[in-house]
């Protein structure tokens, strides 16, 4: 079902180098996705965005990459309506385009021309977590079964980045550090050289997100880098967190 349309906002992010229509209620552009373009490999020209909503992660990366381009894939027809303003508004009409269908049927027969099979050499994605298990009757089952949706989904959504990236394409996601067990099993089917970075709040606490680097094709065991941290115990942005959501940088 769409998404109802609500008030909309005019908001600049990276300091003004990329600007979003967004609605003012429901979920709105945060740090995951900023965090999520920084991560991305800047030497990768034909991206997908899995899972855009307006556009945020994908523009990101083209407002940091001035030379590749990108196809931003969403479900929601009123989301993937505010993507395609989005890309105009900024500018990327002639580097990025925006496809309405479901990740899984995207690399497949009956999935849509675009993006073709292998036709990328990344993939974005911030996958659906926190399954719906409000009807579920024990508590204990609904977390169960959510967990199991959660697993089964990303599973699924690495699947489709799988389709989609040519041969060393690279696949990065963002996601809880609750899921690292699935993360790992789902990537051990196609994806190697895995490397991951936990993002703090701050330096007393434990991350709260885990970004997650790895390369088709490739066998080479995981990395544990250095972790992000995004304010100080005073609650200032760190310099490393203002080069990245202010600055446009990239993160190592």
């Amino acid at each position: 079902m769409p998404t109802e349309v609500t008030a909309l906002s005019t908001d600049s992010v990276l300091g003004g180098k990329l600007t979003l229509r967004q609605m003012m209620s429901g979920h709105r552009v945060g740090h995951d996705a900023l965090l999520l373009a920084a991560f991305a490999p800047a030497d990768r020209r034909m991206a997908v965005d899995l899972g855009t909503g307006v556009g945020s992660a994908g523009l990101a990366f083209l407002a940091r990459v001035p030379d590749a381009r990108a196809t931003l894939v969403e479900i929601d027809p009123t989301l993937a309506a505010l993507a395609a303003s989005n890309v105009a508004l900024n500018g990327f009409d002639a580097r990025a385009q925006v496809v309405t269908a479901d990740v899984a049927t995207l690399g497949r027969p009956a999935g849509p021309d675009m993006p073709g099979k292998g036709a990328a050499d990344l993939v974005l994605t911030n996958p659906p977590f926190n399954a719906d298990a409000r009807h579920r009757t024990s508590p204990d089952e609904a977390r169960a079964r959510a967990h199991m949706a959660d697993a089964d989904l990303l599973a699924q959504w690495v699947r489709a980045a799988d389709r989609c990236l040519g041969a060393k394409g690279v696949l990065c996601l963002i996601h809880r550090p609750e899921a690292l067990a699935d993360i790992l099993a789902a990537l051990a089917k196609g994806f190697g050289a895995v490397e991951i970075l936990p993002v703090h709040p701050r330096p007393d606490r434990p991350a709260v997100r885990l970004l997650v680097r790895a390369v088709k094709g490739r066998r080479t065991s995981p990395v544990l880098l250095p972790g992000l941290v995004l304010a100080s115990v005073d609650g200032a942005p760190t310099p490393e967190a203002e080069a990245v959501l202010r600055h446009s940088g990239a993160l190592r």
